[in-house]
């Protein structure tokens, strides 16, 4: 009779990142399939612990892409956060929104991890469809979208995300 020894686990030092830390992680994985001259932005849309969507800024399907054809945004030099019907492209939350109900799954009461600050036009979207959380780590500059998501209840938190080094 073979006799089984009980195996002691080794201790490791693995530093396991937060839930938040790891969808943050992964917004910025997706920011990096952005076609956007201007900026990188990644969202993901997270209920219960499960990724139900991802979107990045980017023209819209079948389109050509921004770094194809230029930034009229640019060429016209329209700051950011204003004059968006000027832009081809579609934001990362409208991306991941989209791909939700492309996909037939619900998206409310769920949370929006994302790189940035909603826009206002985002931020609409956002409260119509249900998200109840937005994590996020850089700002923008739309004092609107700022007042109507806090009139709208929906919950704001503003991250630092912490960066191994070497990445």
């Amino acid at each position: 009779m073979t006799r089984l020894r009980k195996l002691k686990p080794k201790k490791t030092h693995i530093l396991r990142p937060s839930w938040e830390e790891y969808f943050m992680d992964i917004t910025h994985l997706v920011a990096k399939r952005s076609t956007c001259l201007r900026r990188q932005v990644g969202a993901v849309v997270v209920k219960d612990r499960k990724i139900l969507a991802t979107g990045y800024n980017g023209a819209p399907a079948r389109l050509e892409h921004c770094f194809d054809t230029g930034c009229l945004r640019e060429k016209l030099g329209v700051p950011s956060g204003e004059r968006h019907e000027l832009c081809r492209g579609l934001h990362a939350e409208q991306n991941a929104i989209i791909q939700a109900a492309y996909h037939g799954v619900e998206i409310n009461g769920a949370t929006l991890y994302c790189t940035n600050h909603p826009c206002v036009i985002c931020s609409k979207m956002i409260i119509n469809a249900g998200i109840e959380t937005i994590v996020y780590e850089e700002g923008y500059a739309d004092a609107l979208a700022k007042t109507m998501l806090k009139k709208s209840g929906i919950k704001l938190e503003k991250i630092t995300r912490k960066v191994e080094r070497g990445k």
